[in-house]
């Protein structure tokens, strides 16, 4: 069982003024995996106290996915506050996301989402809006598994 926290970034969210429908998604997609979702928080854009947050969950699950703070704008401090946490990062996953948002919208190329290792817990950014969030876990949901245990230490082959 793969124990997932995860962190809404939102400013409107974490006053009750706007409804996270992310997070749900989020909750929603990981069915198809043998995960549980042990904590779920709503802060806002806050880089310290994401980081703070990134660092604490780490050290009680095994897979921490944002949503929120991924773009370009003075607020979006969700991928600065995550390289700050982890400790290796891990391209292939945002870029894979990039790459299939691309398909949709050219806008994913403004995406600073990234993901990575802090101790044996992956941490991966998604976007705000419940739609990218779908199509952007949608691309990398069957790869997490195999990665947390890898992060954990199996030694097996990466046979396909």
């Amino acid at each position: 069982m793969i124990k997932v926290a995860i962190l809404t970034l939102s400013d409107k969210g974490s006053k009750g003024e706007r409804e996270d429908l992310s997070g749900p998604a989020i909750r929603e997609i990981l069915k198809r995996i043998d995960a549980s979702v042990e904590y779920y928080e709503v802060i806002p854009d806050e880089k310290d106290l994401i980081k703070e947050k990134l660092m604490d969950y780490s050290k009680k699950v095994d897979l921490i996915l944002t949503t929120g703070g991924t773009g370009i704008s003075p607020r979006d401090v969700t991928p600065d506050a995550t390289l700050e946490a982890i400790e290796r990062e891990i391209p292939g996953i945002a870029e894979a996301m990039r790459l299939e948002g691309l398909k949709k919208t050219n806008r994913s190329m403004l995406s600073r989402a990234v993901a990575g290792v802090r101790g044996d817990t992956l941490i991966v950014n998604l976007p705000g809006s419940e739609r990218a969030v779908r199509e952007n876990l949608e691309v990398i949901i069957h790869v997490i598994p195999h990665a947390i245990e890898k992060i954990k230490g199996d030694s097996k082959d990466c046979a396909r």
